[in-house]
């Protein structure tokens, strides 16, 4: 099972909404390309039917995310414990350095000052439900590391 936060259910929720307004527009697409004659030769109607596979596809992906998955809700996490949505500060224990983190559901096209770790990923696992103070082990690719969570900023 997939856990979201609410913001992630938010932008799946629209995302789809505009998926299901493309299906006339695509439909009107696919009926003018018709009437153009030879379907073998005719590459509006074929990029139209493809961009409806497509956009069918991704639909049915969607709704099934949105059946399936849990929404993480906030109100009964402690204020010291990293939970979906959580931006942390976190200090490398071997280098020293420190970075910040969002803990997501699903990987965003957020800008933030932050690098988004997703709650599957290792990191993600290791540092869900952990709280300030503590030092987490994750098995990334490239090795062990153990970082420090210094604070929790969101």
């Amino acid at each position: 099972m997939e856990i979201i936060s609410p913001a992630d259910r938010a932008r799946m929720e629209q995302q789809l909404k505009d998926l299901y307004a493309q299906r006339p527009v695509i439909s009107t697409r696919i009926a003018e390309a018709r009437a153009n004659g030879d379907l073998k030769e005719n590459a509006d109607y074929h990029a139209a039917r493809e961009e409806q596979g497509l956009v069918e596809a991704k639909i049915r992906e969607l709704e099934l995310r949105l059946r399936t998955a849990q929404v993480a809700g906030d109100t009964t996490v402690p204020k010291d414990m990293v939970f979906l949505g959580a931006v942390v500060r976190l200090r490398d224990v071997a280098t020293g350095k420190s970075q910040t983190y969002k803990l997501v559901g699903n990987m965003t096209d957020d800008d933030g000052d932050h690098i988004e770790v997703t709650s599957s990923s290792p990191l993600g696992v290791a540092l869900m439900k952990a709280r300030v103070g503590e030092t987490v082990r994750a098995d990334l690719p490239k090795g062990e590391k153990r970082f420090e969570i210094v604070e929790i900023l969101e």
